[in-house]
């Protein structure tokens, strides 16, 4: 296999790895307001991805710096055509980070309920923007002959990539209440199980009518196995969480992100920006990457650095694995 198609299958490894981990904390960060009866709830939900939500952001600048190195064109093309939205994400994830760490700086009430205003809407804005971006890559923009963005930001919000955007806050607001629900005790658990069976269900009608939609315009062979997989993990994450197996439910949710970025991906190859224009036009493999060279150094880097980031990220996890409830929060929230 040719380095730029290796890279083309890294760079989706590392979206569906951001996806699968970011996708739980922002569905979190939605639930704070859905789940979330008073202020300790709130802090039981926000605690259960504290040490892990800073960690899981380590895969976009992963999946952005790899697409800078290796399809160059590919990077300048979508942060230019994409600029607003793209912005849009960047600042809700630089407020976002900074309710995490702020919101406990100061005791006062008005204070602590204005950052879990803003983890909020940070997590919530993203879920939709990152389903927006990603349906208008997979359906095409308007690219020229010099590989330049020429379209409108109206241009994209066409129904395709907005019922992509409801698909991915759905099925990151169902992943973060099945996360909830393996993460905590008592009361919250129970009401975050309930509520993941019908996050699940409405989830899986939009899911199923995205990708049906994606596979009757762009599908082949490939993309229609993945479709399937993302489909069926889906029933049974849903089946798995009306049955109490949160464990089951999380592995299969998380197929389920897996399966259907997969899918979106291979409905691009070996295109990386399809232009409506003319699809002679369009940006691929081929010609939006860097050199042979270049992409044979980041390999290397890449076989170093990779193993050691999931070790640690690992790591993580298991030392931060237990279950946690209201009992464990102090009375005061500084």
């Amino acid at each position: 296999m040719e380095l730029h198609n290796v890279w083309f299958v890294l760079i989706a490894v590392l979206w569906i790895g951001y996806f699968f981990l970011e996708g739980f904390d922002f569905g979190v960060g939605v639930l704070t307001k859905l789940l979330a009866r008073d202020r300790a709830e709130k802090r039981v939900l926000i605690n259960t991805i504290g040490p892990v939500w800073d960690g899981n952001e380590v895969w976009l600048l992963t999946a952005g710096g790899a697409t800078f190195a290796a399809f160059p064109e590919w990077y300048a093309t979508l942060f230019s055509g994409f600029y607003l939205p793209l912005l849009l994400i960047l600042v809700c994830l630089i407020v976002r980070g900074v309710a995490f760490e702020y919101r406990v700086k100061r005791p006062e009430e008005n204070w602590q309920r204005n950052w879990e205003h803003a983890i909020f809407w940070t997590s919530l804005i993203p879920a939709v923007l990152w389903g927006v971006a990603f349906g208008n890559i997979v359906r095409g923009v308007k690219i020229d002959a010099q590989k330049e963005y020429v379209g409108t930001l109206g241009d994209l919000l066409n129904p395709y990539a907005l019922l992509g955007g409801l698909v991915t806050l759905g099925l990151f607001t169902f992943h973060g209440a099945v996360f909830a629900a393996l993460k905590t005790v008592g009361d919250i658990r129970v009401r975050a199980r309930a509520l993941a069976l019908k996050l699940g269900l409405a989830t899986a009608v939009l899911a199923v009518s995205f990708l049906a939609w994606t596979q009757a315009d762009k599908g082949d062979t490939g993309s229609l196995a993945a479709m399937i997989v993302a489909v069926v993990a889906l029933v049974g994450a849903i089946g798995a969480i009306k049955a109490g197996r949160e464990g089951w439910s999380f592995a299969l949710s998380g197929v389920t992100i897996a399966a259907a970025v997969a899918m979106l991906f291979l409905t691009l190859f070996p295109n990386v920006m399809p232009s409506s224009l003319d699809p002679a036009w369009s940006l691929t493999v081929t010609n939006a990457s860097s050199s042979p060279y270049t992409l044979k150094i980041m390999t290397w880097c890449a076989a170093v650095a990779t193993p050691l980031v999931m070790l640690y990220q690992g790591w993580t996890y298991w030392v931060f694995r237990k279950r946690i409830g209201t009992q464990h929060i102090a009375d005061t929230a500084h």
